[in-house]
């Protein structure tokens, strides 16, 4: 049972590396400037205090959000929930559980 488990958070950790590195492209992608490329985009990185994000870039990255991970990941509808000072201490990191849990909640065709 606890090599399933063992199994089980290895590959929750491979699905978190893999969206936190396709989110840090689409983040720089956004931003759009040189000073972005420099970043280190990591699970604790904060988007209002290390990068800055405007709400115009918050909307650019939920469409991106959309379309690389369907629907079923509505980034936001998910900010539209929280209060402001949730989204002023946003986590890029809670964003990626936010698109592993909707990716792994969606049901297979």
């Amino acid at each position: 049972m606890n090599e399933r488990n063992n199994l089980s958070n290895t590959s929750n950790a491979a699905n978190d590396n893999v969206v936190l590195a396709d989110l840090g492209t689409m983040i720089r992608e956004v931003i759009g400037e040189e000073w972005a490329e420099d970043v280190p985009i990591e699970m604790e990185t904060s988007f209002a205090k290390d990068l800055e994000l405007e709400s115009i870039e918050f909307v650019a990255l939920a469409e991106r959000l959309k379309e690389k991970f369907g629907k079923e990941v509505d980034f936001a509808g998910w900010l539209g929930s929280m209060e402001l000072e949730q989204i002023l201490q946003l986590r890029v990191g809670q964003l990626v559980e936010f698109i592993v849990r909707c990716n792994s909640a969606s049901p297979t065709a």
